[in-house]
């Protein structure tokens, strides 16, 4: 009798460790590795949808930085409890010039401006409509944003219906339209549901 509890326990006991290890597993995993998300709104169609759930790669900003044109799951300066999904456009050092409804740049240590081409994930509704903020408003007129070091400059490719880096503030209404690297929370891997329209996502290659 006493060995058969003794058995009992020690069964319990494995159950335990081997639970407590799975857990430990899945946590790590979710942590350094990869984590679900759903995807709210429409501000990055046609991407993403509104209610899709996607997987994003952690590790990758572990082992490097956020590169151009990578969607990436962040929290945002003047949300910071929430997440948000967009497209990376400025890197550090960049100057981002907005003008005409079209995206310029000035790379980090470089003096010429340069036309950002090759935005294919931008539909018809939205392609030549990028605005100054707010984004819906049809203004043309010209605004620059100038990239600090550490941090990224984002949009959304519905650019008549994202808040993004063009409408981001901080507590005191003032304009924060820069994300801190420490604030992006990994890269948007691929779409898992729903099933109809899983596929990975691959930056593009722009023209500059």
């Amino acid at each position: 009798m006493k060995s058969q509890r003794q058995g009992l326990w020690f069964h319990l006991l494995d159950v335990v460790f081997n639970i407590v290890v799975i857990v430990a597993i899945v946590a790590g995993i979710r942590t350094f590795l990869v984590s679900p998300f759903q995807v709210e709104g429409n501000s990055m169609v046609d991407t993403l949808e509104d209610k899709q759930y996607i997987i994003i790669n952690k590790l990758a900003y572990l082992l490097g930085n956020p590169g151009r044109g990578d969607v990436v799951v962040f929290r945002p300066p003047n949300d910071p409890g929430k997440y948000y999904v967009k497209r990376v456009i400025g890197l550090p050092g960049d100057e981002v010039i907005i003008r005409e409804g079209f995206v310029y740049l000035k790379e980090s240590g470089e003096g010429e401006e340069r036309k950002l081409t090759e935005e294919t994930y931008l539909n018809d509704r939205n392609e030549g409509k990028t605005y100054r903020h707010p984004p819906g408003s049809g203004d043309t007129s010209t605004v620059q944003y100038k990239v600090p070091e550490g941090h990224f400059f984002l949009l959304g490719d519905n650019r008549q219906g994202s808040l993004d880096s063009r409408s981001f503030t901080a507590d005191n209404a003032v304009p924060s339209p820069y994300v801190a690297s420490k604030s992006i929370k990994g890269r948007v891997w691929f779409i898992a549901l729903p099933i109809t329209k899983i596929h990975a996502l691959e930056p593009p290659v722009y023209g500059l």
